[in-house]
């Protein structure tokens, strides 16, 4: 018998209750992912239950290596069949891993099975999956059907021409598959890449940079845009000369560690000023290490899975750069996330400085994130905020997936929070009003987000 049960993560009555009576049956808006707009664009059919569970899911092939498991069998060119076997092998030991519950819950969601994967059962569960990926009810389409996605956000490029989000919106495809607008190469100055990107583009000239930029905002937006996103390895802020920056760029010069950052600060903040403009929310993800194996790095390249978390600080520079944008009149809605949890409460105080009407929550404190993304990571994110802002104006989950079954995460979202929730009533901490805890329950699990985005 499996775990995935009506009373799952669900320690009492009460927790049940809202889990049962506001959350469970709600669409979802998942509004960061890495989902490819491509496959969803073309419905995409899955070649068997590697590819549906395993490809691409770095979160998966980590724990894969720290059991011992060979490359070959899970980026290399070993057969399915056999990486599949390795993942079998490694789901009994994950005890207290959000993986385990994760695979749970998509296998009972998608499946029906109960059974906990393991080697045992590899090959019966094998079969059934692929069985049933042969369907044309297990297409990248029906998949997001029958997980009540209401609202998908991709992660794009500033220079993607958007083909597929035109082609899913001239198809009728009853979930809105929105992009997202990710800066990064061009606000990288700093790295290997940026060169080949802005000549790629015919940006010659800082001002060129900015019109070009200006123009794709201007285009993201058309196309149903109303998100942008940023990973920032580190929170800079730097006053200076950008163009002269840029300028030394081209030439060929060497760029100190102080100029890197005034021309990051210059390009993030003219972003920032037309979100601002656009209405547009943007999200700032904190933190993380990336590529610390550069072996790996060299081999199969990035976002495989070494990656890990920084650890530098981060209240000034974001304060500068948040408080220069709102003597500006220029802040946007604004999501923080960090990867570090120490520094929960650094942003969980940092929103209260720059909330601002007529927006609730103008300033959100980003849903636990990655090495966050499980049951503990989850509640400080949600008791932190509780102490230092209102909870009620959360916006909620996001996958901030590759994968198209990772949509039960929203499910163990749901049910920790109705957990956390439930325990404060039946503590005494908050009364049974069940008209004020369904407002709060199913705004931080829908409304809230439909709300704040504009969708």
């Amino acid at each position: 018998m499996g775990i995935i049960n009506e009373k799952f993560m669900l320690k009492n009555e009460t927790a049940k209750k809202l889990y049962n009576d506001f959350a469970k049956d709600l669409p979802i808006i998942d509004y960061h992912c890495h989902l490819s707009p491509q496959m969803i664009a073309e419905d995409y059919r899955f070649k068997n239950a590697y590819d549906l569970f395993l490809g691409g899911d770095h979160y998966k092939w980590r724990q894969l290596r720290s059991n011992g498991i060979p490359e070959e069998y899970i980026t290399g060119n070993a057969d399915e069949y056999e990486k599949w076997l390795g993942f079998c092998r490694t789901m009994p030991l994950l005890i207290g891993n959000p993986l385990y519950h994760w695979t749970a819950l998509e296998l009972k969601t998608y499946f029906d099975i109960d059974a906990p994967l393991c080697e045992k059962n590899a090959k019966e569960i094998w079969d059934t999956c692929n069985k049933l990926l042969a369907t044309d009810a297990f297409s990248a389409k029906e998949l997001i059907r029958r997980s009540r996605v209401e609202v998908i956000c991709t992660t794009d490029d500033p220079a993607d021409d958007l083909r597929y989000h035109q082609m899913l919106q001239k198809d009728g495809f009853s979930t809105k598959v929105l992009p997202t607008f990710r800066p990064d190469k061009l606000i990288g100055i700093d790295k290997g890449d940026f060169m080949s990107y802005i000549i790629a583009r015919g940006l010659d000239s800082y001002e060129k940079v900015l019109a070009w930029l200006q123009s794709r905002i201007d285009y993201f937006h058309e196309n149903g845009c109303r998100l942008s996103d940023h990973s920032l390895e580190q929170v800079f802020y730097a006053e200076g000369d950008a163009k002269a920056v840029f300028e030394k760029k081209l030439a060929g010069k060497a760029l100190t560690m102080h100029e890197i950052d005034i021309f990051r600060t210059a390009i993030l903040s003219f972003c920032a000023e037309q979100y601002a403009e656009h209405g547009w929310a943007m999200q700032l993800h904190i933190g993380a290490l990336r590529n610390n194996n550069k072996k790996m790095f060299e081999l199969i390249g990035a976002d495989t899975g070494f990656d890990s978390i920084g650890d530098l600080c981060i209240a000034e520079n974001l304060s500068s750069f948040l408080n220069n944008l709102e003597y500006r009149d220029s802040l946007p809605k604004t999501i923080l996330y960090t990867l570090n949890p120490k520094d929960n409460y650094v942003l969980g105080a940092m929103l209260g400085n720059f909330q601002k009407a007529p927006t609730p929550g103008k300033i959100q404190f980003g849903s636990g994130w990655w090495f966050n993304d499980n049951r503990d990571g989850m509640e400080d994110q949600l008791r932190t905020l509780a102490n230092l802002g209102i909870l009620g104006n959360f916006v909620g989950m996001l996958t901030d997936s590759r994968s198209f079954v990772s949509y039960p995460r929203h499910d163990y979202f749901r049910r920790i929070l109705c957990n956390l929730i439930g325990t404060w009533v039946e503590d005494g901490e908050y009364p049974m009003d069940m008209d004020a805890l369904k407002t709060i329950v199913s705004g931080i699990c829908y409304y809230n987000a439909k709300r704040y985005f504009g969708f």
